[in-house]
């Protein structure tokens, strides 16, 4: 199983340097990819553009939005674009992930109605493929650049719901789990792979975990700050579930590691609650 580590970007006070110092770092180390996450109303860097300058200071790790909150962009045209040129300058090694959250601040600021979130995702999914597959569009013909993979960057779609398993089906290269155990994992991934199997699709689906981890000197307390802040809309008790399920120690880390890959992951992002640097080697001496 691979193991990715997610960008600082979600955590508050992010600078350039610091963030472009965590990605040279975590290429160095030996991680698989740089993973994003995405709201819209918090003080975090749009993923897209955070793994933009990632690719310009790097040149074999991956570069994944674990998830890219699709329905919130508006305009599969605009966001087939915006992918498919991240995908230029990075060399092809873009892995789009999204999926359509259920924030109803990121929605309502993004004035798009949240009870249509999933046809709206339907509907940006085969706009995606139909840009990438060079349709064309207008005078100057297709809406470029052209893809460099056959297709257009690998595509996963998160969640768990009954849509989501169709979507993979229908539309992408694998599956990535919003979070959970690694049980539920490996149960949501036999139905995808049931899924996969039915539509005739070739090959097996990628699947994809994360969970999240502070590791060293205040690192509880890097959870609890961090964790409890960003899950605060969700409520109290679930905030601090997510927070009480931060890697905190390195056997852990290691536990999460290993069940994951038992429930049949090719990947886990570890996504940080701490924008420390030293929390890339912390993590590497811990589960590489």
């Amino acid at each position: 199983m691979d193991v990715g580590i997610g960008l600082p970007a979600t955590i508050p006070g992010i600078e350039r340097d610091p963030l472009l110092d965590w990605a040279r770092r975590a290429e160095q180390r030996g991680f698989s990819s740089l993973g994003t996450i995405d709201r819209l109303v918090y003080p975090n860097l749009e993923p897209l553009v955070a793994l933009a300058a990632a690719a310009a200071v790097t040149e074999r790790i991956r570069l994944m939005t674990d998830i890219l909150l699709a329905p919130l962009r508006g305009n599969g045209a605009l966001l087939a674009k915006q992918a498919a040129t991240l995908e230029a300058i990075s060399g092809g090694r873009l892995t789009l992930g999204v999926a359509v959250g259920g924030r109803p601040d990121d929605y309502d600021a993004a004035d798009v109605p949240l009870h249509e979130r999933g046809r709206l995702m339907d509907g940006l999914l085969e706009e995606l493929r139909q840009v990438w597959a060079g349709e064309q569009r207008g005078f100057a013909g297709a809406i470029g650049p052209p893809p460099l993979r056959p297709g257009g960057p690998e595509l996963l779609i998160g969640g768990n719901a009954d849509p989501v398993i169709r979507r993979v089906a229908q539309f992408g290269a694998g599956w990535t789990m919003g979070g959970g155990p690694p049980d539920r994992f490996g149960e949501t991934a036999e139905r995808v792979r049931a899924a996969w199997s039915e539509a005739g699709r070739e090959g097996e689906p990628r699947l994809i975990a994360l969970c999240y981890f502070a590791l060293g000197d205040g690192a509880r307390e890097a959870a609890d700050s961090y964790i409890n802040d960003y899950y605060a809309i969700a409520g109290d008790e679930l905030a601090e579930q997510i927070a009480d399920s931060v890697a905190t120690d390195e056997e852990t880390a290691r536990g999460y590691r290993d069940a994951f890959a038992g429930a049949g992951a090719d990947e886990l992002i570890y996504f940080p609650c701490s924008r420390d640097l030293a929390q890339v080697d912390l993590l590497a001496d811990a589960v590489l």
